[in-house]
């Protein structure tokens, strides 16, 4: 394993960042104290949360399903891929996740039960990650626990089948 960039590791300090289950590493900064209710089930949810989240070269945010729509805000460093699959098993969409350019946009959102992976075009990218209603780890699932799904996904996407 080489070593980390110094720009990476700084932040990592500065804001306090650890390893995150899916790759990577984050910080939440805001859990809403106001409560939602899901009409469906009636669970109760944080409005929102808000997470730093960075990814190194030698790092990726592995496939992944979380309950709600996930918005992605650039910050710094290289620009982010950003994979995930319609949620009725369609196509895989791509975005760059970057400096406002031709092909980059500085926000994006992952609608909600989509499976989503990412990864760094350089040496790191820092984004901020805001999920509605609030993030909780029990609507999270990595793809790696879904032999079945992974297995399709890796027939279908093999180029995106490392990032499982």
């Amino acid at each position: 394993m080489k070593p980390m960039n110094t720009r990476a590791s700084a932040l990592i300090d500065l804001l306090e960042l650890k390893p995150h289950p899916e790759g990577g590493y984050f910080r939440e900064v805001f859990r809403s104290s106001r409560l939602v209710r899901e009409i469906d089930s009636g669970k109760e949810r944080n409005a929102v949360t808000e997470i730093y989240f960075l990814l190194t070269a030698d790092n990726h945010s592995r496939w992944h399903r979380v309950d709600w729509d996930e918005t992605f805000h650039y910050y710094e460093g290289a620009a982010m891929e950003l994979f995930w699959i319609e949620k009725n098993g369609g196509e895989c969409r791509q975005r760059l996740l970057g400096e406002a350019a031709d092909m980059r946009r500085p926000l994006e959102v992952v609608p909600a039960g989509c499976w989503q992976a990412a990864r760094t075009t350089g040496v790191y990218t820092l984004v901020g990650c805001t999920v509605a209603p609030g993030f909780d780890f029990a609507d999270f699932r990595l793809l790696k626990g879904h032999p079945e799904e992974a297995g399709k996904i890796s027939t279908r996407f093999p180029e995106l089948a490392a990032l499982i």
